[in-house]
């Protein structure tokens, strides 16, 4: 029996029910319940909260969020084999555990959630992770329906979202990141804490949004950051000309240096800069209407 609750050993389970880890669904099992407690605990006190958990596999993670308190976890799962090992937790968990079969970046659990807080916690599908992520963050309207995302990375990944300007992990997934949420890596996991043990090194990050980030639109962000990181070597008045635009006006125009490369813009330069890209493609759409 584990510590956790009196539910059967991870391994155990995971041999009676044929539960490889395949790697064409990104899975590594957790099967550590201390391990999975404290990725439950990094999200902070559960009571009273909606957990939405993605790739739950046997269920390691989803004991933990239950023992610890959740209200309700809302599991989605992809592997059908899982689905037994799941039905365990529930019946032991009853009304608290909902498991739905089927992808994650095709499900909308807004309808699912209900009233009262909820957060995401997951140890993602290595395969899928920083598409969820970038879907969560692109949520609107905006502040989103969790209140925080703690979630498992590989650790080059978490670096990259959290990364601060400057440094060689600074790009467009730590811009859209810091605009909208304030990050930081929890803690860092060996591979040996996996079956199998993946060749990297994971990290978890806890994310809660911003309420309210810096107005901007977020189409004009993403912009405005593909074409700076795109060349991250070349300074922003030759890197912005993808855009279509006059770089150096719209460098002006945001009060920043023509000088300076991607890496060396904060977050709110960044804004500033789809700020004015967004109010010079609006004015040339009006000049071609008044010419039609």
């Amino acid at each position: 029996m584990s510590a956790l609750d009196d539910l059967p050993p991870l391994r155990d389970v995971i041999r009676r029910h044929g539960l490889s880890a395949q790697k064409s669904l990104g899975q590594n099992f957790l099967l550590d319940l201390n391990l999975t407690g404290r990725i439950a605990r990094a999200s902070g006190p559960l009571e009273d909260v909606t957990v939405v958990e993605v790739g739950p596999g046997p269920g390691g993670l989803t004991r933990a969020l239950l023992a610890l308190g959740a209200k309700r976890v809302i599991a989605i799962e992809r592997d059908r084999r899982c689905m037994d090992a799941l039905a365990e937790v529930a019946a032991h968990y009853p009304g608290r555990l909902e498991v739905i079969e089927g992808d994650a970046l095709k499900v909308d659990v807004r309808p699912l959630i209900g009233e009262g807080e909820a957060r995401v916690v997951a140890n993602l599908p290595y395969n899928i992770a920083t598409v969820l992520l970038v879907g969560w963050l692109s949520t609107d309207p905006w502040p989103p329906w969790f209140s925080s995302l703690t979630l498992m990375f590989q650790k080059e990944v978490a670096e990259r979202i959290v990364a601060e300007p400057g440094s060689k992990a600074y790009g467009r997934l730590a811009v859209l990141a810091g605009w909208r949420t304030k990050g930081r890596i929890a803690f860092d996991v060996a591979p040996s804490a996996f079956v199998p043990p993946p060749k990297v090194t994971s990290s978890v990050i806890h994310l809660v949004p911003r309420a309210e980030p810096l107005p901007c639109a977020l189409s004009a962000l993403e912009k405005v950051t593909e074409s700076a990181f795109g060349q991250r070597r070349k300074m922003l008045r030759q890197s912005l000309k993808t855009l279509g635009v006059d770089a150096q006006a719209l460098l002006a125009a945001a009060g920043v240096e023509e000088t300076a490369r991607a890496e060396e813009i904060d977050v709110a330069g960044f804004v500033r800069l789809a700020n004015a890209f967004s109010e010079g493609v609006g004015r040339q759409f009006g000049a071609l209407s008044a010419l039609k």
